[in-house]
């Protein structure tokens, strides 16, 4: 747990520090349904995590938020303002993505989102910018290795994702719990309050390679490819996004970005 707290700054601390990130602007954003366009912006708010190793976190060397989300956010506000100087990070989580978007407090969300079809009654998203899908965490010494084992057993999950109705739909008989954040759902889990915490696999990755004594088992439940958030009918930045997007998959600048932070090729 030490290294834990260590790596994803889990202390009153880091908690009350303002996210300090290179680059970060200084302007309002516009509001929702500002004719600004994207290229045009002072800057771009952009609404990521912090608890959610190596995609998002606090670093506590520096005091400074970093990750694989944060990193594909500055290149594609980079793409699309043509400047290093027009981005803003915002922290948020599951519950508060949505209507910080929504009120204009921030622009676009990349944070770990999965692509659904009730979140996009509320929000329009982006091509997929990452494939993960979901799975479950144990400790090294369980005898849980899959959905067919969760009868009876104590799950967790996050709240503000499908995680925990996935598990009730396909593990009716299991105890599900959830948690306000990541980091409350992990402490969780190492303190004996739950059998089995379920979230994206690659999140799982972060915290089994973090945390030794964990182990990812059952393979994918469920794919949840990733998707950029922009506010509904923002048609100028969705297109604007999806563009930068592909520009960072074609000119191999994504690859570069995921082979830093999750030491492997991209499939």
């Amino acid at each position: 747990m030490k290294n834990w707290h260590k790596k994803l700054g889990f202390t009153v601390i880091a908690a009350m520090l303002a996210l300090s990130v290179t680059g970060c602007g200084k302007d309002n954003a516009p509001a929702s349904g500002s004719a600004t366009a994207p290229k045009d912006m002072k800057k771009i708010v952009v609404g990521v995590g912090a608890d959610a190793f190596p995609f998002g976190y606090i670093d506590t060397a520096d005091s400074k938020t970093k990750g694989f989300d944060l990193d594909i956010a500055a290149a594609i506000v980079k793409d699309i303002t043509g400047a290093d100087d027009k981005i803003e990070y915002k922290e948020v989580n599951g519950k508060t993505r949505i209507p910080m978007l929504q009120n204009g407090e921030i622009d676009i969300i990349v944070r770990t989102m999965t692509i659904t079809e009730e979140r996009k009654l509320e929000v329009d998203f982006s091509d997929p910018y990452f494939s993960a899908g979901q799975s479950l965490l144990v400790a090294e010494n369980s005898t849980i290795t899959g959905i067919a084992d969760l009868k009876g057993k104590k799950v967790i999950a996050v709240k503000g994702t499908r995680d925990g109705e996935i598990i009730k739909q396909k593990a009716p008989e299991a105890d599900v719990s959830e948690y306000e954040n990541l980091g409350e759902a992990f402490t969780a889990l190492s303190t004996g309050k739950g059998d089995v915490l379920t979230t994206d696999n690659a999140i799982l990755m972060g915290l089994s390679l973090e945390n030794p004594g964990y182990k990812l088992v059952g393979g994918v439940i469920e794919d949840q490819p990733w998707g950029i958030a922009v506010r509904k009918g923002d048609k100028e930045m969705l297109d604007a996004v999806n563009a930068a997007l592909k520009k960072l998959k074609d000119s191999g600048e994504y690859a570069t970005i995921y082979e830093k932070w999750l030491k492997q090729k991209p499939e």
